[in-house]
């Protein structure tokens, strides 16, 4: 595809001629002679939008589609209405940057705010940012918001998904902060284990629930250690499960965050999603990325306006305590739409079917032989043993268009959700059976 250029060569010379420049490689004057590139890009010539569509359409027929998904581990398929597709694809959300003009951009600043009140809700949070890169985000950038200069240590549950324990390590790495894991006991984490690594200079624990192993995780006990040794709560959790089980603020957490993307994202091969994150009032200026405000303007009509802008590294610099500067909010609008074309009662059903066909799922299962590893309530994720092997079934069960679940130490680790329907469910069981 050729590039397109809107402005012509004589306007873009009068351009240069209005702030005094004669070509635009006098733009890059200051740039060192032995740095330039002095060739053309590396690119392949330009094609026809024929030949690209058709390229494209070859490569992605190498995408290998399931009719059936039992893998979760951080990414969950879900039925998302298509209105949402709709509302979220207006170029208007498309294009939009970020809404530093507020006069000129209301309707953004808007699909924010109402966004960010929807993750209050859901978390029982007083405050949230216009979102993060993604649940691993979120979990390194709630950490950073507890340390002080004599608490440095933070103390993450083993139950944490391996992935988001890899960016907390990389980001607390680059900021000096030290990251040490509570070992998990029965597939949870390990409360005495906690409190004995508590001390004077923790900062904070991080606790996932549900966790990597789908179990739902004692916050609340978790939360009363922690702020008896003055350190704070994270808890990471899947955005829907909190349509049954008490919300981050209920089990006495200080900081909820996670992954968005149940809310109305797709797959897609890992993303784009968000990251949600909110926090108590008293640490609303350490919440890190943009906050949009509700106030008035000069006629005293309601508006919207970008708050708290003074602590972006954009203006602090090396005194931030966050790298985020972009935000994620065409997929912070994707879930906001989501959340209001579904409702609480469509969330919560959703929710409702996640559980009960896991727990058929498992039932199921275990009539096989492949027996759950830990007892406990989950939600829609479950590990059990796998006695004719996990590569096996999984073969098995991907020859016949179902992708199983994902192998772990120990077993299988199984994800159901309400896109699965029963007689789905049961052929899966039956695969299993044949290669048994």
């Amino acid at each position: 595809m050729s590039s397109y250029i809107p402005s012509s060569a004589a306007e873009r010379a009068e351009m240069l001629r209005a702030i005094g420049l004669n070509s635009a490689d006098e733009l890059y004057s200051v740039i060192p002679d032995s740095v330039r590139l002095k060739r053309p890009l590396n690119l392949p010539a330009g094609v026809s939008e024929l030949e690209l569509r058709t390229e494209l359409k070859s490569l992605a027929g190498k995408n290998k589609s399931y009719s059936l998904i039992l893998r979760g581990a951080g990414a969950y398929e879900h039925y998302v209405p298509e209105i949402v597709r709709a509302i979220a694809s207006r170029e208007e959300f498309v294009t939009a940057y970020t809404p530093y003009q507020a006069e000129i951009s209301q309707g953004v600043l808007q699909a924010i705010f109402e966004y960010q009140s929807m993750i209050c809700t859901l978390t029982g949070m007083d405050v949230s940012n216009a979102s993060v890169y993604d649940g691993a985000t979120a979990v390194a950038e709630g950490a950073a918001m507890t340390v002080k200069k004599n608490r440095r240590r933070i103390l993450a549950s083993a139950a944490l998904n391996p992935m988001t324990l890899e960016v907390l390590r990389t980001y607390s790495f680059g900021s000096g902060n030290t990251v040490e894991t509570v070992p998990e006991k029965d597939g949870v984490t390990d409360l005495t284990a906690l409190d004995d690594a508590l001390g004077a200079d923790a900062a904070c624990v991080i606790i996932q629930s549900p966790n990597k192993n789908g179990l739902i995780e004692d916050v609340a006990a978790a939360a009363g250690l922690t702020h008896a040794a003055g350190a704070l709560l994270v808890q990471s959790s899947d955005p829907l499960s909190l349509m049954l089980y008490k919300s981050p603020a209920e089990l006495g957490a200080d900081i909820a965050v996670g992954d968005g993307q149940p809310l109305g994202m797709p797959l897609s091969y890992g993303g784009p999603y968000l990251g949600y994150m909110a926090c108590t009032s008293k640490l609303t200026r350490s919440l890190p990325g943009r906050i949009v405000g509700e106030t008035v303007d000069a006629d005293g009509e309601r508006a919207f306006v970008l708050t708290l802008q003074a602590r972006e590294q954009h203006i602090r610099r090396e005194n931030a305590s966050s790298n985020i500067c972009s935000n994620e909010a065409l997929c912070a609008l994707t879930a906001a739409v989501y959340i209001s074309a579904m409702g609480a009662s469509g969330m919560r059903e959703a929710a409702l079917q996640s559980h009960s066909k896991a727990v058929y799922f498992a039932g199921e299962l275990a009539k096989l032989g492949y027996n759950r590893v830990h007892d406990g309530e989950f939600f829609c994720e479950f590990v059990t043993t796998a006695p004719t092997g996990a590569d096996r079934a999984i073969e098995a069960l991907a020859e016949r268009g179902i992708l199983g679940g994902l192998p772990v130490d120990g077993g299988i680790l199984w994800c159901v959700t309400e896109t699965a329907s029963r007689a789905a469910l049961d052929e899966a069981v039956s695969i299993l059976r044949e290669v048994k």
